[in-house]
C-alpha cells in the first residue's frame, strides 16, 4: 500500500500531518479518517481501516488535528468546532488533489466531528461511526478533577493515557454547548454506527442515540467485546471488514477495463501485517479474501494458506467443469463436492524420469444424484479436463518484475 506523507493548512492555518494511503491501482473513491480524542492518526485501527479500503480501491487520508501528533499548533487553543473544521480544511485540500471524499470515518469524538462536518462536506455518500458519543460533551469525564480549576483558569494540564495535555475552558464549553440530534437527523448520508457493548469509556448507549437520531439508510453493527480503542488486531480487522464490505453499497466503485490479456482482470495482493503474513487479497472491487499462515509457521491463522488457495481453485474448477457437463448432456446430478489435499511426494513415486519432489493434489469428488454408472465415470474423466487441472499439469511460466516504487512511507 503506498503511503503519501502530506501537510495541509488546518482551521487556523497550522500545518496538519497526513497521511494519504493509497491503493496499488487506480483510486475509486476517497475516505477521510478523524482520530478519537487526543489520539493520533497512526493508531492501529486507524492503520487497519485504511490498509483494507486502500486494497479495495479506496484512498483514505487521515490525519492529526490542531496540536496533536506531528501537526502544528497549540491544543490548548483548540476545540470540537475547531476540530470540525480541520476536517473541513482536510476535504478542501482532497478536492485540490481531485480527491473529493465520499467517505467520512470518525473513531470515539472523531465520529462525532465527522458527523457534525458532513453538512459542510458535499461529497459525502457514507458516514462511519466508532465508538462515538452522542453527546460530546460527554469527554469531560476524562478531567472531571480538573473542570473547577479550568473554569476558574481559563485552562489547566490533565493527564490523559499517560500524557499531559492542557485543556482550554474555550473547549469545554464548546463541547458541551454542542447537540449532534440535529446534525444526525439531516445527515442525507448513509450511516454505520460500531459500537463495542462493553466499551467502559464511551457507553453503548450513545451508539443507540445516534442510531435512533438518523434517518435510513442507516447500520448497526456490534464490535462484541472489542476495547474503545479498538487495540487487538482481529477487532480492528473486523471493523474494517464490515466497513469495506458496507461502503460498497453507498459508493460506486467503477474500475477501469482490465489490461489487454487480461480477460480476468488483476488479482492483487497486499500485506496487512508486516509483522505477520497477513495479506489482503482484492480481486477487482468486489472480491475480497485474506491469506494467512498457520500459528506454528508464525502466522496469525486469520485465512487460507497460499497452497489452500490453489487447492481450493482446483477444487472450484473442478466442481464448475462437471457441473458445466451434465448440465449440458442434460443428466439428473444434484450436486458436486470435491475435497482436495496437496502434499509433497518423491518425483521417482510419480514419474521414474523426474528428480527430486513435486507437488501432489488429491481430488475425491463427490456426485449426488441417480447416475448411472458410466455418466460417473465420464464425469469424472471430464473432472481432468478443468482448466486448472490442465494448468496444475503442464509446465507454467511465472515472470517476475519490479514495479517503481511511487511513494514511500
Amino acid at each position: 500500500m503506498p503511503t503519501e506523507r502530506i501537510t495541509f493548512p488546518g482551521h487556523a492555518g497550522s500545518q496538519l500531518a497526513a497521511r494519504l494511503d493509497l491503493p496499488d491501482g487506480p483510486v475509486l473513491a476517497t475516505a477521510l479518517f478523524a482520530h478519537c480524542f487526543t489520539c493520533s492518526k497512526d493508531i492501529p485501527a486507524a492503520r487497519r481501516i485504511a490498509a483494507r479500503l486502500a486494497a479495495m480501491g479506496i484512498a483514505v487520508m487521515r490525519f492529526d488535528f490542531t496540536g496533536l501528533g506531528h501537526s502544528e499548533g497549540e491544543f490548548a487553543n483548540t476545540t470540537f468546532t475547531s476540530n470540525v473544521q480541520d476536517l473541513v480544511a482536510a476535504a478542501q485540500y482532497l478536492n485540490t488533489r481531485g480527491l473529493a471524499p465520499e467517505l467520512l470515518i470518525g473513531h470515539s469524538l472523531g465520529g462525532a466531528a465527522v458527523l457534525r462536518a458532513r453538512a459542510d462536506i458535499p461529497t459525502i455518500k457514507g458516514v462511519v461511526t466508532l465508538g462515538a458519543p452522542f453527546d460530546p460533551g460527554h469527554v469531560s469525564h476524562h478531567f472531571d478533577d480538573a473542570l473547577p480549576e479550568i473554569q476558574s483558569k481559563g485552562a489547566a494540564e490533565v493527564c490523559l493515557g499517560g500524557r499531559p495535555f492542557r485543556i482550554g475552558k474555550a473547549f469545554v464549553d464548546d463541547i458541551s454547548d454542542v447537540a449532534l440530534g440535529p446534525a444526525i437527523a439531516d445527515l442525507k448520508a448513509a450511516l454505520l454506527v460500531l459500537h463495542a457493548p462493553r466499551d467502559e469509556t464511551v457507553n453503548i448507549d450513545n451508539a443507540s442515540q445516534i442510531f435512533l437520531a438518523a434517518k435510513h439508510p442507516k447500520s448497526f453493527v456490534t464490535l462484541d467485546d472489542a476495547d474503545h480503542l479498538i487495540t487487538r488486531q482481529q477487532d480492528a480487522e473486523y471493523a474494517a471488514d464490515v466497513i469495506a464490505a458496507w461502503a460498497t453499497r453507498y459508493i460506486q466503485l467503477k474500475p477501469p477495463a482490465p489490461p489487454i490479456g487480461t480477460p480476468e482482470g488483476i488479482v492483487r495482493v497486499t500485506e496487512a501485517d508486516p509483522g505477520g503474513f497477513l495479506q489482503d487479497i482484492q480481486s477487482g472491487p468486489d472480491h475480497h479474501a485474506v491469506a494467512d499462515e498457520p500459528v506454528s509457521y508464525g502466522g496469525t491463522n486469520r485465512g487460507m494458506s497460499p497452497y489452500g488457495f490453489v487447492s481450493s481453485g482446483l477444487g472450484a474448477c473442478t466442481s464448475m467443469t462437471i457441473r458445466m457437463y451434465a448440465r449440458r448432456k442434460g443428466w439428473p446430478l444434484v450436486g458436486v463436492s470435491v475435497d482436495v489435499s496437496h502434499n509433497k511426494v518423491h518425483a521417482q513415486d510419480a514419474d521414474s524420469a523426474a528428480r527430486g519432489k513435486i507437488d501432489q493434489f488429491t481430488r475425491k469428488i463427490r456426485l449426488e444424484g441417480r447416475l448411472t454408472e458410466e455418466q460417473k465415470q465420464k464425469l469424472l474423466e471430464i473432472a481432468d479436463k478443468c482448466p486448472v487441472h490442465r494448468t496444475l499439469e503442464a509446465s507454467s511460466q511465472v515472470e517476475t518484475l519490479l514495479e517503481d516504487t511511487l511513494f514511500t512511507a
